[in-house]
């Protein structure tokens, strides 16, 4: 009789596996149903979703509940597994009651198209008052992941331990996307003027004179924010502002690095990779320059731009014959044709550096004019921003203390330091130093190498490789402009270039090398991180690789890379991380 009530809890206990086992999976499948209906407003089909996901979760939760279940959680050995798998169960349906099903909630309340500031004004109401929520849902969910972080996979069944060290990655990234969801629905409000006119620094950063973050700083305009309502005025050129008679004080690291410059010239201000330190020196020489005082800055690159119109539209210069640009120069901008357009014809086909200033002030008008006017798709809008601010070629900086601790934490920061900064992670930074907009033509490539060490320590190399890809006769064929026609000892048509290369905290450069010789480098440390710098100069068709070697390095993560956003996509630039061959 014992016999045979053994093997009915055994087969009672099989069954509440396949309906856990089942449900969950189920349950996984209608998450992208329900994503792919809130991205596309569809609040019915969402709520929908949610409902039969909650249906399931429940079942699997019920399941783990059940006493045979509870039983078998206390046999030796085994037990540990079936409380796991109850964990999980309960996990999943603590994250759609309290996480997803609010969300859905808060989503159907919100207009997604007036999550963007226009030029009619923006009613900002509904995200503050979704803020609450959307935080609350963050708690949930992150207090479900550490329940599920504390419990140790040694010893569960691969059954089990498998599919637990899954969920844990998944409730880590949603828990990551709901804080960061969380902290722009508390700051976007505030940000876009829902209390009092907010005014911005615009520095367009222009990818053909490479700087760290970046590229030079050319086009500048103010942006002002008032209730959603948004207005591109003030605009003005980094050249217009001239030379700060005393440069701005800037940290002994950074100089001793980047040099003065930073502090005496707008087109220098982001010679450092860290944008709250260009950002805040761009204001405080703004302010000495103009007398004005504004609340923070925001960055874009003409490939940021050229997202942004993907989505839109093209846009139409409509005041192209009173300035009085070149007939060559197109009229209409669109995605297709704006990074070409503002970082190579304007420079060859627009002599008159007064008129390039005015065609690159015209273009950041009607972009940012198409942009308010609520031109084009919300969801490919937001999607052309995103890609921007992945690629670091979107970056925001406030200069309220309280704004700027949240946004520290993000990789629209910009920071080289900080929550935003894995532990493991590498930097790879460009300075033209030919003075001129030659980086149009340079192809660059980044890549981690792991290396053996056979201590407990890492070493891991920044491999560079750059090629000069403009013409033979560039001397001759291309503007001097362009070129700079050696007017700052750079042999006109070649690209001269400091690769800065950073390590991850309390590492050491140790070596570095130029085409596999070894060479000399200037060794620096920035908010505790190695800094390792190499000055290359290539021909026309030339090509050279850089490699910094950092040792002594205590991280253990997966290294990552950040690299300066150039002309290139950035997916093409990094290269995935190799391991060296061990002896």
């Amino acid at each position: 009789m014992a016999s045979v009530t053994l093997v009915c809890l055994l087969f009672w206990i099989d069954s509440r596996a396949s309906v856990i086992k089942e449900e969950l999976e189920a349950g996984l499948r209608l998450l992208p149903e329900i994503q792919e209906a809130v991205l596309n407003n569809q609040s019915h089909e969402a709520a929908e979703g949610v409902r039969k996901l909650k249906t399931r979760t429940e079942a699997a939760r019920n399941a783990a509940a059940d006493p045979a279940w509870t039983l078998a959680s206390a046999i030796p050995w085994i037990g540990r597994s079936f409380s796991a798998t109850s964990e999980v169960a309960r996990s999943a349906d603590d994250v759609v009651t309290l996480g997803v099903g609010p969300l859905v909630e808060v989503f159907e309340s919100l207009d997604w198209s007036g999550l963007l500031p226009t030029n009619a004004g923006t009613d900002l109401g509904p995200l503050k008052e979704a803020a609450p929520q959307v935080v609350s849902a963050a708690h949930a969910v992150s207090a479900s992941a550490s329940r599920l972080e504390s419990i140790e996979t040694e010893g569960l069944i691969p059954q089990v331990s498998e599919p637990l060290v899954r969920v844990r990655s998944q409730l880590r990234a949603a828990s990551g996307t709901l804080w960061a969801a969380g902290n722009a629905a508390e700051l976007a409000p505030v940000m876009m003027g829902s209390d009092q006119p907010r005014r911005y620094l615009l520095l367009i950063q222009n990818n053909a004179e490479v700087r760290a973050s970046g590229g030079i700083p050319t086009a500048l305009a103010v942006i002002t924010l008032e209730q959603g309502k948004m207005k591109l005025d003030h605009q003005t050129t980094a050249n217009a502002l001239g030379r700060m008679s005393e440069s701005v004080p800037v940290d002994k690291e950074q100089e001793s690095i980047y040099s003065t410059r930073m502090g005496r010239f707008m087109q220098d201000v982001n010679l450092t990779p860290d944008f709250p330190t260009a950002a805040g020196t761009a204001l405080k020489i703004w302010r000495e320059k103009t007398g004005d005082t504004l609340d923070g800055v925001i960055s874009v690159d003409p490939v940021a731009l050229g997202f942004i119109l993907d989505s839109t539209g093209p846009v139409t210069l409509h005041d192209k014959t009173v300035m009085g640009f070149s007939p060559e120069m197109p009229t209409e901008l669109s995605g297709r044709n704006v990074v070409q357009t503002l970082m190579s014809d304007v420079y060859a086909k627009i002599p008159d550096t007064s008129n390039q200033d005015a065609y690159f002030a015209a273009v950041a008008k009607e972009v940012f004019s198409s942009l308010a006017s609520g031109s084009g798709e919300r969801k490919a809008l937001f999607d052309g921003i995103g890609k921007g601010v992945d690629g670091r070629r979107i970056l925001l900086w406030s200069a309220h203390p309280i704004e700027q601790n949240v946004i520290s934490k993000y990789g629209v920061g910009g920071a080289i330091s900080g929550e935003s900064v894995a532990p493991a992670q590498f930097g790879a930074y460009f300075n033209d130093g030919t003075g001129a907009k030659m980086d149009y033509y340079v192809r660059r490539t980044v890549q981690l190498v792991e290396e053996c060490t056979g201590t407990e320590y890492g070493q891991v190399k920044v491999r560079v490789t750059s090629t000069n890809t403009a013409p033979v006769d560039a001397a001759t064929s291309l503007p001097s402009y362009v070129t700079a026609g050696g007017a700052f000892g750079v042999a006109a048509g070649s690209v001269q270039t400091n690769v800065i290369a950073y390590g991850p905290a309390q590492a050491n450069v140790e070596t570095a090398s130029v085409d596999g010789r070894k060479t000399d480098f200037a060794a620096h440390h920035h908010a505790n991180r190695p800094v390792g710098t190499v000055t290359v100069t290539l021909a026309p068709g030339q090509s050279s690789t850089v490699e910094l070697t950092f040792g002594k390095i205590v991280q253990h993560g997966e290294p990552n890379l950040v690299v300066t956003p150039t002309v290139q996509p950035v997916k093409d630039v990094v290269l995935p991380t190799a391991n060296a061959a061990c002896d």
